[in-house]
């Protein structure tokens, strides 16, 4: 399978802007997330581990415990979703800090799969407090990150990192990422969502700096927003509406977990809903 070429992406994301129409992107655990997904027009499909938790029920952040390999499960994701789609870049998260990662054969290993590009999930910037400052002194810290960005950029892939400051943005930023995501935090709502989240009007505030850190050293990246309170569409369109150059919105939980729970739910309730022949006949 060969993916569409990164200039190519990036030249369509250019005139979806400039059209002042938002580029979305969305996670997808499984094939059928991702053909769905395609068959709603999105952008951008990522895959990481965290999805296979997601879709079996279990809170997102399982992809950041030792529950299984990330860079093999997404791998071994790949099968699935790369032939469920036919047109839409599908790009593949990392596990950059994994100190027995071969980062350049990994790279490689994953554009010959037909990725289109890359982005750091698992990552360490979702940890914080002495675990995170003893990641980042036993050399297992977000600069590993950084720097897969930039051996990504290097083979012309895609780069589509998750940053959670402004510092992280620049940083990114100048590793060459193509597409800064804005994180803030895991997302809330549903049955296995977070309840501890920013505001709405925290992330206006902490994305509008997020976007001025990556424009200040590069006025042609992209920024979108995601997680944390920005769970639903109305969400993500108040987030649009009041940070300036905003590009639009990525969602993993989102996409595939909010909308699964909720359809899947109200289909099982309009069954149970229904009633027998007999039943009606003895209440008339």
């Amino acid at each position: 399978m060969m993916a569409e070429s990164r200039a190519t992406i990036l030249e369509r994301f250019r005139k979806k802007v400039a059209a002042g129409l938002p580029i979305v992107g969305g996670g997808a655990g499984t094939g059928l997330s991702a053909k769905c997904e395609e068959a709603g027009g999105i952008d951008l499909i990522v895959i990481y581990n965290s999805g296979r938790f997601r879709m079996a029920g279990r809170g997102s952040l399982a992809g950041l415990m030792p529950y299984g390999n990330a860079n093999a499960i997404v791998k071994e994701m790949a099968h699935e979703v790369l032939t469920a789609v036919s047109r839409t870049p599908v790009i593949a998260g990392v596990c950059a800090s994994d100190p027995f990662l071969l980062m350049d054969h990994f790279l490689g290993e994953l554009k010959a799969l037909g990725f289109a590009g890359v982005q750091n999930f698992p990552t360490v910037g979702l940890i914080d407090g002495t675990f995170r400052a003893n990641l980042e002194e036993t050399g297992m810290g977000f600069g590993l990150e950084v720097e897969c960005i930039r051996r990504a950029n290097a083979l012309d892939l895609l780069t589509t990192p998750y940053a959670f400051d402004p510092d992280q943005a620049r940083d990114l930023t100048e590793a060459g990422a193509d597409v800064i995501v804005a994180h803030m935090g895991l997302t809330t709502k549903g049955a296995i969502g977070a309840k501890t989240a920013r505001t709405l009007d925290d992330c206006v505030v902490e994305v509008a700096a997020i976007v001025e850190a990556a424009r200040a050293v590069r006025p042609d990246v992209f920024v979108l927003c995601h997680g944390g309170p920005i769970a639903m569409p109305e969400d993500a369109r108040y987030i649009l509406d009041r940070v300036e150059g905003l590009d639009g919105f990525y969602g993993a939980s989102s996409m595939e977990r909010l909308p699964t729970e909720e359809a899947i739910a109200r289909q099982t309730r309009d069954f149970m809903n229904l009633r027998l022949r007999r039943e009606q006949a003895l209440e008339n």
